[in-house]
């Protein structure tokens, strides 16, 4: 695709840039599909430091960050937190927030996860345009905001609404996990799996027989998120016992 090649000579150049003038570089916010592709630019330069970033440790829209040998992620933190209050009655919805930013003209790839509170938003941005939102981001369909730029290290991360199930497994093959955590026959997991569709732990996987491990969490696009809470014994029937935390 026209837009890949163009996302991935960005990527590149970045790469370059870090390297050639041993500096701090990023790029802009990448959904977990272009990450699956920026990771296999990343690999084909031995040696090289970088990391994905998104504000906190589950985020689902990250910025690579390419550093230098002397540098730390969070001293050249690429990203800043824009803290929303809000004095509307009716709670506003992460579509609300969204589409005043675009509506501002600002461009998704300036914008992180967007964390909803009953109360307003931890909105995580690119930095160089925190000031620019703080001033002229004050409205989201009627209600009026007032922002506060933060650290982006001081996100707000809400509890977001699950449900835990306990199941058994013949193995913890990624297809056996898809099939259990989101209700699915073992062959719609697959065809899923060899769709593109899957993600762990923010990268695209379309290995089936990619064994998972307690603490990974999957990805169906369309279907949401499940976590593989733990891994339990073996019973009698020779099968896995697992808990899945699965979010609604």
């Amino acid at each position: 695709m026209k837009e890949d090649a163009i996302l991935l000579a960005g990527i590149e150049d970045k790469i370059n840039q870090c390297l050639e003038y041993y500096i701090t570089t990023h790029t802009a916010f990448l959904d977990m599909r272009q990450r699956t592709l920026a990771e296999g630019i990343c690999r084909r330069y031995p040696g090289l430091k970088y990391e994905f970033y998104g504000g906190y440790e589950e985020a689902e829209r990250t910025v690579a960050v390419f550093l230098p040998d002397y540098a730390v992620l969070l001293e050249e933190n690429p990203l800043a937190l824009l803290r929303i209050h809000q004095d509307s009655r009716r709670a506003l919805s992460h579509r609300d927030y969204l589409g005043a930013l675009t509506g501002l003209g600002i461009k998704r790839e300036i914008i992180g996860d967007i964390l909803v509170r009953e109360d307003g938003a931890d909105i995580v941005v690119i930095k160089d345009m925190a000031e620019f939102l703080l001033y002229h981001f004050d409205k989201a369909g009627r209600a009026s905001l007032r922002g506060e730029i933060a650290d982006a290290a001081d996100i707000i991360v809400p509890e977001g609404s699950f449900e835990e199930k306990r199941d058994t497994v013949a193995s913890l093959r990624l297809d056996n996990l898809i099939s259990s955590g989101f209700s699915l026959s073992r062959g719609r997991a697959l065809e899923a799996i060899s769709a593109g569709l899957v993600y762990v732990n923010g990268l695209q996987v379309e290995k089936a027989d990619r064994q998972m491990k307690e603490g990974d969490r999957l990805v169906l696009r369309g279907k949401g998120k499940i976590l593989l809470k733990a891994i339990g014994g073996v019973t009698r029937k020779d099968r896995i016992s697992i808990v899945i935390k699965k979010y609604l």
